[in-house]
């Protein structure tokens, strides 16, 4: 069947997202040179803060219940989310954490299945293996090295569920709200709760963002990383549906290697150009879902005569 306009412009979003996403973590790399990774969590929320202050300048108010769920968003996607993923990669290998944090799409589906009408379908499971495998062969990039270390890999375990958390919640947030007041004020409670976060680690300044490389990732970050692409998130759910837009998150550790083959000219393996094949047929395979079966009363209905049959009856009774 062939897609609809609002569902190729949902994959669309989801893909540039997608795309930039992967690219973020070589601009927090570069920052981590200078900054806590809880104080480049905190300035790109300010900037995607204020940046969504000028687009939409008026306030938002809010009943307390709709308060809170804004803040279980800001806590569940922005601020436990990221200080989760960059504390565990302390702890473990980046590799470990790229993998299970890979796991965030399959525990979407499986909470959207209890929570929402979207329902854990056999193609989505099948998808899901097959992209993870992709996902693994891309991550190592021909070097195959697994440590297990339970901190670091359970706070990774955390980060996927973070995230899973936040989709189901925003996919339930009211339709009238607009995308960019949701992102703003999710942004907001993401930097009121990343300050404590970011208060220890000696005197901050702002002397290494005067130099262009880091004042560019920290825009990056902040104002399409964070601004932008949170609000397209937010759109493509609309548009296709929690579980079919989380899917595309396979595909960030392939954009990431290729990000740093370009920009830090680290090589690409055989290997991982496979893994990004099995993840690309991974994330189709999830989308296919088996034609509706047609109930017993619609199997029963008459078949319509067709113009042939009409034609042959009128030359019978002449």
């Amino acid at each position: 069947m062939k897609p609809s306009k609002q569902t190729a412009l949902g994959y669309a979003l989801a893909l540039f997202t997608v795309i930039v996403w992967g690219a973020t973590f070589i601009a927090s790399k570069h920052l981590l040179g200078f900054y806590t990774p809880a104080r480049i969590m905190l300035m790109r929320f300010i900037l995607a803060y204020i940046a969504l202050w000028i687009i939409r300048p008026r306030p938002l108010l809010l009943s307390l219940k709709t308060e809170l769920r804004f803040a279980a968003l800001g806590i569940a996607g922005c601020s436990i989310y990221f200080l989760s993923e960059n504390t565990a990669l302390l702890h473990t290998s980046a590799a470990n954490v790229s993998i299970i944090v890979s796991a965030a799409p399959i525990l979407t589906a499986l909470i959207a299945h209890f929570t929402t009408d979207e329902k854990l379908h056999r193609n989505t499971l099948f998808g899901f293996f097959t992209a993870f495998s992709g996902v693994v062969l891309v991550v190592f990039n021909g070097a195959f090295v697994l440590r297990v270390s339970p901190k670091g890999d359970i706070l990774a375990l955390l980060s996927a569920c973070c995230w899973a958390a936040y989709s189901v919640m925003l996919r339930k947030m009211p339709a009238e709200l607009d995308p960019i007041m949701i992102t703003r004020r999710t942004m907001l409670w993401g930097m009121i709760t990343a300050v404590p976060m970011a208060i220890p680690g000696g005197a901050f300044s702002l002397a290494p963002l005067v130099a262009p490389l880091p004042m560019f990732d920290i825009l990056f970050l902040g104002l399409i990383g964070s601004a932008l692409c949170y609000v397209l998130w937010g759109k493509a759910f609309a548009l296709l549906g929690v579980v079919a837009t989380n899917n595309c998150l396979y595909l960030i550790p392939f954009v990431t290697i290729v990000t740093a083959g370009l920009t830090l000219k680290e090589p690409i393996s055989p290997v991982a150009l496979a893994g990004a094949a099995l993840i690309t047929a991974g994330v189709i395979l999830a989308q296919r879902r088996k034609a509706p079966v047609p109930s017993q009363a619609e199997q029963e209905l008459p078949l319509q005569p067709t113009e042939e049959a009409l034609v042959a009856d009128v030359s019978e009774d002449a």
